[in-house]
């Protein structure tokens, strides 16, 4: 495989034409409400349209993109960087590509030098990952928008070697899947079978099923294929639950993972796509890909704090900072537009800083938070 970031040279004029060209796309807004930040907040961002990558850091000097990184394979087409994830141990970042000949690929990366370290392929337009600090092991949800309606699969890669070494069988259209806080169990949606399945990490056995379908009905009929699209599943950080959302039903359910059933319901704005929920387990954070919006809920409470408009519409992915404080929301921009960061201000519940990125910004990862740089003379 021919990576193109490892032997693409630009020229002193291509050079000087990205950094006009980077000037003024990637212009850092700042809008501050409350107190500023005290540290400096790293994180990925992909843009699908862009075959990009941009390294953006929030804090109180404002929010801009540091390092723009070329991930495209093909020179001659779009590949679709989708789903991000940081190595526990930051030291390592992965990403997905949608699209390949005939499947779609996870890459490696060196944070820090986001030098290119290995790739792997896996299924069909592999969506989410997640990388597991129990069993080391990478898991990606292979979505495969093509063809028959047939089960899906996660693909399991070995990090070291990044190489395949098994598929599990999850169900129509693979979609959000997210490990325990433990890293010994995966939780996934199936799009259009309407299911959350619990996978055992270290057997690549799915354990346990839930139809979500007529868990969303409220009675013993399931509802038709794809009814309930249900588009991520997030446990939250005490290994209790775990919540779903259901972008066709505009509800997220809160799942008790003991009694393997539903504890609580809350309603959404249209879409409702990706969840976060805060380290401190105190806020669900949902993006609606439907509103261009992003709900705030107290679990505590079990209700509503907030519902902050983004910067514009088709809001996609949630990263939460560690100290829970901030809740950093890709937006993909829509036609012509760049893509956006927002980042939310969770005790204030206001949006404080927007920046530009790359087109149709997607997969979302944190990387780290260091004290802040010093500002002042």
């Amino acid at each position: 495989m021919t990576f193109r970031p490892s032997s693409h040279k630009r020229s002193p004029a291509e050079g000087a034409f990205l950094l006009v060209a980077i000037a003024s796309l990637f212009c850092p807004i700042l809008v501050r409400a409350g107190a500023p930040p005290e540290f400096d907040y790293w994180l990925y961002v992909a843009a699908e349209s862009a075959d990009q990558v941009d390294l953006v850091r929030y804090g109180p000097g404002g929010f801009e993109v540091m390092k723009v990184i070329d991930v495209g394979v093909r020179p001659t087409d779009i590949d679709g960087p989708h789903g991000l994830r940081v190595s526990p141990d930051q030291e390592y970042w992965y990403m997905s590509l949608a699209h390949g000949n005939p499947f779609g690929s996870v890459h490696k990366f060196r944070t820090g030098t986001d030098q290119w370290q290995g790739a792997a392929e896996v299924g069909m337009f592999p969506s989410t990952l997640d990388v597991s600090e129990e069993t080391g092991l990478l898991y990606v949800a292979n979505f495969d928008l093509h063809g028959e309606m047939v089960p899906g699969t996660v693909s399991v890669v070995e990090t070291g070697s990044m190489t395949e070494v098994a598929r599990i069988e999850i169900g129509v259209m693979p979609h959000g899947s997210r490990l325990s806080a433990r890293g010994d169990r995966l939780y996934g949606v199936a799009m259009m079978s309407n299911e959350l399945v619990e996978t055992d990490a270290w057997t690549f056995t799915v354990r346990r099923r839930l139809d979500l379908g007529r868990t969303a009905n409220g009675d013993s009929t399931s509802p038709p294929m794809g009814m309930a699209r249900p588009t991520w599943a997030e446990p939250s950080p005490d290994g209790r639950h775990v919540y779903v959302a259901l972008s066709g039903m505009a509800e997220v359910l809160e799942i008790d993972i003991g009694q393997w059933e539903v504890t609580r319901r809350f309603q959404t704005a249209p879409g409702p796509y990706n969840i976060g929920v805060s380290p401190n387990g105190r806020w669900l954070v949902v993006s609606h890909r439907a509103d261009g919006s992003t709900g705030i809920w107290d679990l505590g409470e079990g209700a509503e704090v907030a519902r902050v408009r983004n910067s514009r519409t088709l809001t996609h992915g949630i990263a939460i900072s560690p100290d829970s404080r901030y809740a950093f929301v890709s937006v993909e921009g829509v036609g012509a537009e760049p893509g956006a960061v927002d980042v939310i201000d969770l005790q204030a519940s206001e949006l404080v800083g927007t920046v530009n990125v790359g087109s149709q910004a997607s997969g979302i990862a944190f990387w780290k938070a260091e004290p802040a740089r010093e500002t002042g003379p």
